[in-house]
């Protein structure tokens, strides 16, 4: 439910300023307990995603951001992750290049843009997705609980969010190209021996998505239901600014992509497995 609320707080469906269902009905939902729902909550507010007070309920004081270099986009202000993943997907030919934590957030996003290609909304013909995740075996400074950072229980829930969302994306991929709703589709993962200090996408090759992650102190729920304080950052929250190649070889934009593109592909290549 937590996960599934921070992403509603990054694709558009909860904008500044809304207020989000009540208590009774995000339980009746998610089909959990009341409590479990002020658990989630109390997490949001800790995280600053929304401020709740007594007989008002909860109002959304935070998204997830993207500040474009772009001159279209600057007039009109940051807009969410969703609408750029939608547009990388416009194309005939989809090239996604991303380095990141886990794949939770990208598999929400492919779920919308799969639901598009089902409606007849878009046609690509090709889509090819290449992950760069942190080598399962790596001792990650984050998550660890705050009070003992032996305690391994952040890591393993870490890697269960990370298997559980490379797996739904494995399958909604590959039945795309089972039904024969998009003739070449390729998803390749691959791990590598770094600690993701910033989230990365590469978009069909002209535009790049980059933010850095930050640092918090948050609560965590474990799978028994039981909430340690932890250190964390959360994936969803890095705020990003978007970087266009505008075909001058010193722009800016340019130069950005090109460099990040050239990083990844070392990554991938010579220290990914």
């Amino acid at each position: 439910m937590l996960d599934a609320l921070r992403t509603r707080l990054t694709d558009g469906t909860y904008r500044v300023g809304n207020r989000l269902p009540l208590q009774r009905e995000l339980a009746e939902h998610f089909s959990v307990s009341r409590d479990t729902v002020q658990r989630v909550l109390k997490a949001l507010v800790s995280e600053g995603w929304i401020e709740s007070r007594q007989g008002s309920g909860s109002r959304v004081i935070k998204t997830q951001r993207i500040q474009s270099t772009t001159a279209r986009s600057a007039k009109s202000g940051p807009v969410p992750l969703g609408p750029m993943i939608g547009e990388a997907f416009d194309e005939p030919e989809v090239t996604l290049d991303i380095h990141t934590l886990t794949s939770q957030s990208l598999d929400t996003h492919i779920r919308v843009q799969v639901e598009r290609i089902r409606s007849g909304e878009i046609a690509p013909q090709r889509i090819a997705v290449r992950m760069l995740l942190p080598a399962e075996e790596l001792e990650l400074p984050y998550p660890r609980a705050k009070d003992d950072p032996a305690d391994a229980r952040p890591r393993d829930r870490l890697l269960s969010i990370e298997r559980r969302s490379t797996a739904s994306l494995q399958d909604v991929l590959g039945n795309l190209r089972a039904e024969n709703l998009v003739p070449d589709v390729s998803l390749e993962i691959r791990h590598a021996p770094l600690t993701p200090t910033f989230k990365l996408y590469l978009l069909n090759g002209t535009g790049a998505l980059f933010g850095p992650y930050e640092v918090t102190e948050r609560p965590i729920f474990l799978e028994e239901n039981e909430e340690i304080d932890a250190i964390d950052v959360v994936e969803i929250s890095a705020g990003l600014t978007h970087y266009v190649k505008d075909g001058n070889p010193d722009s800016p934009g340019t130069f950005f992509v090109n460099s990040m593109q050239d990083w990844f592909n070392s990554v991938w290549n010579l220290l990914a497995e």
